[in-house]
């Protein structure tokens, strides 16, 4: 009786009457060829797709190629497995410990540059070791004091037992806030008598500021390691230097009309001893400490274009 109603109401709409069975096996077939015809359609788009992801990859893949290249021959980045490392010690003398802290703000190679670049074989918190033994550089922190007869005799020993003696900061490299400290700030000059450790020995090099930046740091015993001169080269010309201050910038600068205006050198300053004033630093001598961060930062005092080229892989 129903199926008698269906084909009443398809005739009356104008449609052909199928019997059921027909009608189910018509709708498969279309399904079929719909879904036939989608495939169809869908596999060039899936093809193109995986060329498309092959090729990014490949791409991708160029890329960390031509930038391992790169951090390879980038000096910040040189951290390939030394054979014979180089012996490493830490001597702290009167100061903040200020580099020590800025050092381990290397994040990026300070692992590898502690455990696969060089060997710390001496440091008063790195080390369990009370006898000094040889070192190839020794990193001195701090002024020393000079009635601390053991301050004095331990930079002694330092001096006999390390190829080369590093003044690490401005303290070590001039006295810096320990010798010209100003409006009550420890330890204050009238305390005790505070002298850069090149009053009492020789000194290699010298890595200045207050404290030294971490990226300075990590450029200077990389390239110590490499053996490269030419960005060594300040730093052993700072070496002799047990005086460094803001009057600087305007005899070796301003005076000379190399001065830019850039401001970087009022940017380093950190007793804010200098200003920018009309487009050119001026200095306040009684705010100065005395530590060569604003002529060191000045990018006319000197500018390594080799190493820079080499960090930016140009």
């Amino acid at each position: 009786m129903l199926d008698g109603l269906k084909n009443k109401l398809r005739k009356f709409l104008g449609l052909e009457a199928k019997p059921d069975a027909e009608d189910d096996e018509a709708k498969a077939k279309l399904k079929q060829e719909i879904k036939s015809e989608v495939e169809a359609q869908s596999k060039p788009a899936e093809e193109a797709k995986k060329a498309a992801d092959a090729a990014a990859e490949e791409e991708a893949k160029k890329q960390a190629e031509s930038s391992e290249q790169i951090s390879k021959e980038s000096s910040t980045q040189e951290v390939e497995k030394v054979a014979d490392k180089p012996k490493i010690g830490y001597i702290h003398m009167s100061g903040c410990t200020g580099d020590g802290m800025s050092l381990t703000e290397n994040y990026d190679i300070l692992s590898t540059l502690l455990t696969d670049m060089v060997d710390i074989v001496y440091g008063t918190t790195l080390v369990d070791l009370w006898e000094m033994p040889e070192m190839d550089l020794a990193l001195v922190e701090g002024s020393v004091c000079l009635q601390d007869e053991h301050s004095v005799k331990e930079l002694m020993e330092v001096r006999e037992k390390s190829g080369l003696v590093c003044a690490f900061g401005s303290c070590a490299m001039t006295g810096c806030f320990t010798r010209y400290a100003r409006g009550g700030q420890l330890a204050q000059p009238k305390h005790e008598s505070f002298v850069p450790i090149s009053d009492l020995i020789k000194v290699d090099c010298a890595i200045p500021g207050c404290p030294a930046s971490p990226e300075i740091i990590a450029k200077v015993v990389v390239a110590l390691i490499n053996g490269d001169m030419d960005y060594l080269q300040p730093m052993l010309d700072m070496a002799a230097c047990n005086l460094a201050c803001g009057c600087d910038l305007q005899t070796n600068v301003v005076s000379k009309a190399l001065c830019t205006g850039c401001g970087t050198c009022v940017l380093a300053c950190p007793t804010r001893a200098l200003e920018m004033v009309e487009g050119r630093p001026s200095h306040n001598k009684n705010r100065c400490i005395k530590c060569g961060a604003c002529t060191t930062h000045c990018p006319r005092t000197w500018f390594p274009a080799e190493q820079i080229k080499k960090d930016l892989g140009l």
